[in-house]
């Protein structure tokens, strides 16, 4: 089992009210799965992906990571199984504007030890090959589609080969046809083993998933399994 939470919880304090953006989720993924978490603005679906991303920490309940409890980490600890286990791909890119797609790429590498300059540079060219983008290393983002900006910030979420990649909503930027490009690498990824988590509120992008958990009020309120994702082009 990759991913295990059980009876989550994170609240919010201010004076004597109490607000609740996850109230008592439990749930698993296994290695190699792609899950889609949907669910309205404020619906907490977000907050989970933070908090399983380790990005953020519960405020109550347990999470195991590939056997590990995570949910006492510190900081410190936080940002250390990220860099080793984790990619991250976002809605807005987050890339550097005034550095190429090839800096930005090795960037999670910069700090450390096991890439050294000569390494890290290959890595990253292989990578941006490897997302269609082998013409285009030496561009900023600002000489970028939305489409090849997502593609460079995949590019750089897989520089440390993590396990897992965790997405917000990362087609919300894009049109229709980056969207398909998008969903179709993911899929990729997870047919060569990568587990994908996505948070996505759009049924179209939700159908490449192989499993759809809905999140309502900060509890799961919907989880379903699929054969096979949905024929892509059918959403277009």
């Amino acid at each position: 089992m990759l991913i295990e939470v059980k009876n989550l919880v994170k609240s919010y304090t201010v004076g004597d009210m109490t607000t609740y953006a996850l109230d008592g989720v439990s749930l698993s993924i296994d290695n190699g799965e792609f899950v889609a978490i949907m669910g309205a603005s404020g619906s907490g679906k977000s907050t989970l992906l933070n908090i399983l991303g380790c990005l953020d920490v519960p405020t109550s309940g347990n999470y195991l990571l590939d056997g590990v409890e995570v949910s006492g980490m510190t900081a410190t600890q936080l940002a250390h199984i990220r860099n080793e286990k984790l990619g991250f791909v976002f809605q807005n890119f987050n890339l550097l504007p005034r550095t190429s797609a090839l800096e930005n790429v090795e960037l999670p590498t910069f700090y450390s030890r096991t890439f050294p300059a000569s390494k890290r540079r290959e890595r990253a060219t292989e990578l941006l090959e490897r997302v269609g983008l082998g013409t285009r290393i030496m561009n900023t983002p600002g000489q970028l589609s939305g489409g090849q900006q997502q593609r460079v910030a995949i590019a750089r979420a897989l520089m440390c080969n993590p396990p897992v990649l965790f997405a917000d909503e990362p087609t919300g930027n894009l049109d229709t046809r980056s969207s398909v490009e998008i969903m179709k690498l993911f899929t990729q990824l997870n047919n060569e083993g990568i587990t994908i988590v996505m948070v996505t509120h759009e049924d179209d992008i939700a159908h490449y998933a192989k499993r759809n958990i809905v999140v309502r009020d900060g509890k799961i309120i919907k989880g379903a399994k699929f054969e096979s994702a949905d024929d892509p082009e059918a959403h277009t």
